[in-house]
């Protein structure tokens, strides 16, 4: 028992030393003028603070991105076939140019779908393209350019 009650009084102890130190102490009235600064030091002090923001704000400086390089195998001009010739014209040119031009003429006729802007809708030019179907979706077209380009 003799040990409980030095253990308990030890635990006591600290309550009593933290509550000493919770007291509030009084607090003084500073003058007028030194709770508002003159407008010359206040502007002084502000000024100091953003320079140090700017520096820890301005990031390293990274290396300047390298321009993507198109691969020359999609420049080479292609000679189409007829069924694709009678869309986009009968002089070669790249892949890139035959999809554009493809595109160009889906968009002029109207022939993309309004309800599922993926599918093409074929007229009598792109059903003969397509293979005789009356619909394709626009991830085909790579496959459709390949099959029609020599």
């Amino acid at each position: 028992m003799a040990t409980a009650k030095k253990s308990a009084a030890k635990k006591t102890a600290p309550k009593k030393a933290a509550a000493k130190k919770a007291a509030p102490k009084k607090a003084t009235k500073a003058p007028v003028k030194a709770a508002r600064p003159a407008a010359g030091k206040a502007a002084v002090k502000k000024a100091a603070p953003k320079k140090a923001a700017a520096k820890k704000a301005a990031p390293k400086k990274a290396a300047p991105k390298k321009k993507r390089k198109i691969n020359p195998a999609l420049l080479v001009p292609l000679t189409p076939s007829a069924a694709l010739a009678a869309v986009i014209g009968n002089k070669p040119a790249s892949r890139p140019d035959i999809i554009k031009k493809i595109w160009a003429y889906i968009k002029k006729q109207g022939l993309q779908d309004t309800a599922n802007k993926r599918m093409i809708n074929a007229d009598d030019k792109l059903k003969t393209l397509f293979g005789g179907k009356s619909q394709v979706s626009m991830f085909d077209l790579a496959k459709i350019v390949s099959a029609n380009v020599k």
